[in-house]
C-alpha cells in the first residue's frame, strides 16, 4: 500500500538499547573529536583513564543513544528505502548523559505531510533510563521519501529560517576525514551509501557521502565548545535541518549568532560554500 497519512499518533513498541564507555569513545572519535588543541584532545570525550580527567558523553550522542527502527513504522506503508533521505534531527537533554546507560525508547509519528515531489514523515522518540524510568532525552526527526508524495495531504511546515542579518558572533571549522564515514558507521549506522563507491554511485553521487548525523556530531562539538565551555551539563537541545551533503574530507564551518535566554541560531557550510545543515536552533544554560 502507498503512504498511510492515517498512521499519524501511532505509537511504536518499546525498543531497549545499552551503551558502554567503550560506545561513547568511538561515537566521539567518530565526530572528529581528539583533533584540536588546546583542549587537550578532548581527552574527556575520547579516554577513561586519564589523570584527573572523567569521561563524559557528547550530547550528541542522544542521537545515535535513541536511534533504531519502530514498530510505528509498520503502519505507515509501503515505499522503496533508498528513496528516503533524513531531512531533520532534533534531540533535547532532560538529564545529565551518563557514560553507560540502558534505556527503553517509544517513537510516535507526529506528522505526515505531502511535498509533491515526496513524503516527509516526523517522529517524536522518547527514551527513558531502564533503571529508574525517568526520561533521559527526547529526539524529534523528519524523513523525506522520495517519489512517495502527490495524494494531496497537508504540506506541513516549511523548516526554513534564516540567520539574522549580521555577521555571525563566532565560526569555528573543523576538517573531516577522508575516512570518517568508515570510522563514524561503526556507532551503528551500515547504509552502504556511506562506503560503497558502487551504491554511492548508483545513488547518484560521485562518491560516498558522510552521515547526516555525522555532520551534525561535528556541529554539535562547536556549539559545545564554543557556547558552554566544553561543559555538556550546559547543553539543552539542538536541532537542524540537513540541506545538501557532505563529503569525507570536507572542511566543516560553524557559524553560530547568539540570540537571547541561553539560545542561538547557527548553520553549517563546506569550504565550497555549500550550506549543509540550515534553520539551526540550539539552546544551553
Amino acid at each position: 500500500m502507498p503512504i498511510n497519512p492515517d498512521a499519524v499518533g501511532t505509537r511504536g513498541d518499546p525498543v531497549d538499547k545499552s551503551w558502554t564507555s567503550t560506545d561513547c569513545l568511538l561515537y566521539a572519535l567518530g565526530v572528529g573529536a581528539g583533533s584540536i588543541e588546546p583542549t587537550g584532545f578532548e581527552l574527556e570525550f575520547t579516554t577513561e583513564n586519564s589523570t584527573e580527567v572523567t569521561q563524559r558523553a557528547l550530547p550528541t550522542f542522544a542521537v545515535v543513544a535513541g536511534f533504531g527502527l519502530s514498530s510505528a513504522f509498520n503502519k505507515v506503508g509501503t515505499f522503496n528505502p533508498f528513496m528516503l533521505v533524513h531531512g531533520e534531527q532534533a534531540f533535547e537533554l532532560h538529564a545529565p548523559l551518563p557514560v553507560e546507560g540502558q534505556i527503553s525508547t517509544v517513537t510516535t509519528i507526529t506528522g505526515i505531510y505531502d511535498k509533491g515531489s515526496g513524503a516527509v514523515i516526523a517522529t517524536e522518540s522518547v527514551s527513558t533510563d531502564k533503571a529508574t524510568g525517568t526520561a533521559l532525552f527526547t529526539n524529534r526527526a523528519s524523513v523525506f521519501i522520495r517519489g512517495e508524495g502527490g495524494w494531496g495531504g497537508e504540506r506541513g511546515p516549511s523548516g526554513k529560517a534564516e540567520p539574522p542579518a549580521r555577521d555571525p558572533d563566532h565560526e569555528v571549522t573543523y576538517s573531516t576525514r577522508p575516512d570518517q564515514a568508515l570510522l563514524y558507521r561503526l556507532s551503528g549506522d551500515r547504509n552502504p551509501l556511506h562506503s560503497d563507491p558502487k551504491f554511492a554511485a548508483m545513488a547518484g553521487f560521485p562518491k560516498p557521502i558522510l552521515h547526516g548525523l555525522c555532520s551534525y556530531g561535528f556541529t554539535g562539538r562547536a556549539l559545545l565548545h564554543t557556547l558552554c565551555d566544553s561543559d555538556p551539563d550546559r547543553f539543552v537541545s539542538m536541532a537542524g535541518r540537513f540541506s545538501k551533503p557532505v563529503f569525507p574530507g570536507d572542511d566543516l564551518t560553524v557559524s553560530l549568532w547568539a540570540l537571547d535566554d541561553g539560545e542561538a541560531f547557527f548553520q553549517t557550510s563546506t569550504q565550497r560554500g555549500e550550506v549543509v545543515i540550515d534553520a539551526g536552533r540550539c539552546t544551553y544554560r
